[in-house]
């Protein structure tokens, strides 16, 4: 059994109705910050458990768990004439497999009415059965906020009948090493998962031990004398006054017990040995074991590559047969479990590698460069090394000496790879500026990139005039349009020549520039002289 597809509609940053389908395998999430990759997780946790933030929502319902826009709207809307309906959050997961359990849950309770599709139902929505009292409020024009005393969860079934926990055949684990909420100065996720390791003879037997605590506790004699003295002072209020261990619950130990590692209490101990721990502890105990779907949260939080690489094993190991559900932000993750597997997740859109006909080529990428473009602002594509560093360059000049990564620019060079990083753009509407080389052929270029002119968060930048000399270079016609020649058209041999402490004529420098292209950008770069850049390049790094 296995999630098929999840459906979100205005919970938290997705607005309206957002989707991804997932496979039976590993499912790797990657997306910059805000991008929705925590709150993907927390939704298909929500819908399987009812549970979040380790917390019932039925009874911890926040206008924070609204999209923030259409809260917005809904309120600006109270103001006119034609107010919109409360707003609702619906999580839908569509399941698959071949198990009968599944059977249980067929029905058409879900947003596509779909009659043969398997799956749950969260949602918060207006109960209709305050109409009377919310029409009263609307006239009163009292409502600044999300109405959530009018609200209702439902927990169902596609097949209309109510949800549980108990009945639901897939299972899942949240496994987050990235949270430390802390009680009674103990972290809670560790806490939790000691709890799930032990099986219901264990819990007994620590509860029994822990309840022992407070009779040696009171038979303390210095504590008996403490006692006696507050029950003194306090005599006045005909009550007896004492201090004991907390015993109020029938899980009191959960609270007050600590976790060691190596006698040293685990909050102490190193954040990137507190991950590891977490996760391997997470993926051993009898709860994950029988867990059918595992939601991960940033396995790399603090490990080194050599301790990461341990655990992305572990994970790829211990789950066969599972359903993973990964977010990441790092390429080493995303290699170590397979390109294949990647979703990437930018703006409540989503793309799958291996639906690009890019595909093959994103694959054999090396680590890095697999996910600059995803995870930027805004990037600005060139060819080699030496554009880069003239473009950073170029940037600093005209934005008060902040590289373009300060503004979440990343400058990317991609080889004669543009239009593959084109298609991906153009997948999720990443802002996107190639700055090329004319190579004295405006025709051709035209040509290349016609598919993405028409793109609005697409640029196209290169110079329009075609220069042309008579020079060869290496027994060919040199090549006046490409970014060194154009910049000396731009300045003059002299600027150059002081630049590089080099004493060519023109010819003479084209051909030193075309020899040394990183060296004299390296120069470039870290000229303390002003330079001028050619229109295309300007282009290229304005807003």
């Amino acid at each position: 059994m296995f999630i098929n597809k999840v459906k979100i509609k205005n919970f938290k940053c997705f607005e309206d109705w957002f989707e991804v389908d997932f496979n039976q395998g590993v499912n790797i999430i990657v997306g910059n910050n805000e991008a929705g990759k925590s709150t993907l997780l927390e939704a298909i946790h929500l819908c399987l458990t009812g549970v979040l933030n380790g917390k019932y929502l039925r009874n911890e319902l926040s206008p924070y768990l609204f999209n923030r826009r259409v809260e917005r709207a809904y309120l600006e809307s109270l103001a006119t004439k034609h107010p919109l309906q409360p707003p609702e959050i619906r999580i839908e997961l569509f399941l698959d497999g071949n198990d009968d359990a599944l059977e249980d849950l067929r029905g058409n309770g879900n947003s596509e009415k779909n009659d043969k599709a398997r799956g749950l139902l969260f949602s918060i929505e207006f109960d209709k059965k305050y109409d009377g009292p919310y029409t009263e409020l609307l006239k009163a024009e009292e409502i600044n906020s999300i109405p959530l005393e009018f609200y209702q969860v439902q927990w169902c079934e596609f097949s209309r009948q109510p949800a549980t926990a108990r009945k639901i055949p897939v299972k899942s684990a949240l496994i987050d090493s990235t949270s430390t909420r802390m009680q009674s100065g103990s972290d809670m996720y560790i806490s939790r998962i000691v709890r799930e390791f032990l099986d219901d003879k264990e819990q007994v037997a620590i509860s029994q031990a822990h309840r022992k605590l407070k009779d040696a506790f009171k038979a303390d004699g210095n504590v008996g004398a403490i006692n006696e003295r507050l029950a003194e002072a306090a005599k006045i209020s005909r009550k007896r006054v004492s201090i004991s261990v907390d015993m109020s619950s029938h899980r009191a130990w959960e609270n007050s017990l600590m976790t060691y590692i190596e006698d040293v209490p685990f909050h102490y101990i190193g954040k990137g040995e507190q991950c590891i721990v977490k996760t391997r502890l997470a993926l051993s105990s009898k709860k994950n074991n029988e867990a059918t779907v595992l939601l991960i949260e940033e396995p790399e939080n603090h490990l080194s590559h050599s301790k990461l690489n341990q655990l992305i094993s572990d994970i790829s190991t211990d789950n066969s047969g599972k359903q993973v559900i990964i977010t990441t932000h790092s390429s080493f993750v995303a290699n170590k479990l397979g390109l294949q597997h990647l979703i990437l997740l930018r703006e409540a859109k989503v793309a799958r590698i291996k639906d690009l006909n890019a595909s093959d080529f994103f694959h054999k990428l090396p680590g890095y460069d697999t996910l600059r473009l995803v995870l930027s602002k805004k990037s600005i594509l060139v060819e080699g090394d030496a554009d880069e560093l003239v473009i950073q360059r170029a940037y600093m000049d005209t934005n008060e000496g902040k590289l373009p990564i300060d503004d979440e620019i990343d400058v990317i060079s991609v080889g004669l790879s543009f239009l593959r990083f084109l298609e991906l753009a153009t997948a999720l509407k990443i802002p996107v500026v190639v700055a090329t080389d004319n190579d004295g052929d405006i025709g051709a270029l035209d040509k290349k990139y016609a598919d993405y002119q028409k793109f609005d968060h697409i640029k196209i930048c290169y110079d329009p005039v075609v220069d042309e000399g008579g020079m060869m270079h290496a027994g060919k016609p040199f090549n006046y349009n490409t970014l060194e020649p154009k910049l000396v058209k731009s300045n003059s041999v002299e600027t150059f020549n002081k630049l590089f402490d080099t004493n060519y004529d023109l010819d003479g420098l084209h051909r030193y520039m075309k020899n040394n292209k990183t060296e004299c950008a390296l120069a470039i770069f870290s000229a303390k002289t002003d330079i001028n850049y050619p229109q295309y390049i300007l282009d290229a790094i304005a807003e």
